[in-house]
């Protein structure tokens, strides 16, 4: 009798695939609705791809603008970045981030450090968040003697940002972290989170009013659950609803300012919400919500381009300037 062939078990957006032999089918090329054409000149702004994490294989792209500012020795504040994906997709080197990461260095400007992560499910949860960690490690030991980076970066102004589940990641790396917990010479100046992915056990009314064209969907943030939580763990699980009733306080961290990016028609819209509400209420941040109207889940990576993306480039550099020099 032959045996059936696997068929497709989980799907997320044809670039990973989870298949009913427990195999997995990873694409080389990106999720085709992140295809996408990268003006010429790369926007003054050089880059080069290096490894950080030799035992796991894990890439940043570094990116340093051209012209450094007003006096050629002039150095710039750090933007270490993390993509979204839903912790199973995406790399910095997929064009949509890669558009981003160089408007964000031009227009800032800034020194950016977009880093990869493990993703799931061959990595399941907290995999990238101890990648956070290791990529901020990496900062540390490696951003100032790198003579690439050396006499650009001032990483006494560094910054922390993420979109989706690198949003998520930003969090941890800021619970982790604090102000000082890289120590004497980088300096955490404020994080950034941009439709930070989170989730929970019970429904949140923009998951139960979720329509069925949404960039994001309730059907699909469950499928990403499924693919990257730990065995035996729930939506709730601290590492995926960091203001969840299973989440550790952080009234004793103390962390930077935090300015968090949400979208009216974003399936993550009330937890984005809720987040800030118990970050400030109950733990005492400095955190600022900023919600875009009429826009989907990570509108700027879809279309790098467009009217809402050139006003969130002002709101992040906005963000950076008045947190630059702050204690």
């Amino acid at each position: 009798m032959s045996q059936e062939p696997p068929y497709v078990v989980e799907d997320c957006r044809g670039a990973v695939q989870l298949m009913s032999d427990g195999t997995i089918r990873r694409s080389a090329e990106p999720a085709a609705v992140f295809l996408m054409d990268i003006p010429d000149g790369d926007l003054g702004v050089e880059w080069r791809d290096v490894t950080y994490d030799p035992e796991h294989d894990l890439n940043a792209r570094l990116y340093k603008p051209w012209h450094l500012g007003a006096a050629n020795d002039a150095r710039l504040p750090v933007l270490a970045y993390f993509h979204g994906g839903g912790f199973c997709i995406g790399s910095g080197r997929w064009p949509c981030f890669h558009a981003w990461c160089l408007r964000l260095a031009s227009e800032l400007p800034a020194i950016v450090l977009s880093f990869d992560y493990r993703l799931a499910p061959e990595h399941r949860l907290p995999a990238a968040q101890e990648d956070g960690a290791k990529a901020m490690s990496w900062l540390r030991s490696t951003a100032a003697s790198d003579p690439w980076l050396a006499n650009a970066a001032d990483l006494s102004r560094v910054f922390v940002a993420g979109d989706s589940a690198g949003g998520n990641i930003t969090h941890h790396v800021a619970a982790r972290f604090g102000k000082t917990g890289l120590g004497p010479t980088v300096r955490l100046r404020g994080y950034v989170l941009l439709m930070p992915a989170m989730a929970g056990e019970t429904r949140t009314r923009a998951e139960l009013e979720c329509q069925p064209d949404a960039f994001l969907t309730t059907e699909m943030s469950d499928m990403y659950a499924r693919l990257i939580l730990p065995d035996g763990a729930t939506r709730d699980y601290p590492a995926i609803n960091p203001a969840g009733p299973e989440a550790p306080g952080l009234e004793a961290v103390a962390m930077g300012p935090m300015l968090v990016v949400a979208a009216e028609h974003d399936i993550l819209r009330d937890r984005n919400a809720h987040y800030v509400k118990r970050m400030k209420e109950e733990w005492g941040k400095e955190v600022e919500l900023v919600e875009f109207a009429d826009e989907q889940h990570d509108f700027f990576a879809v279309d790098p381009w467009s009217e809402h993306t050139d006003e969130l480039v002002r709101l992040v550099r906005k963000f950076v300037v008045d947190h630059m020099d702050t204690e």
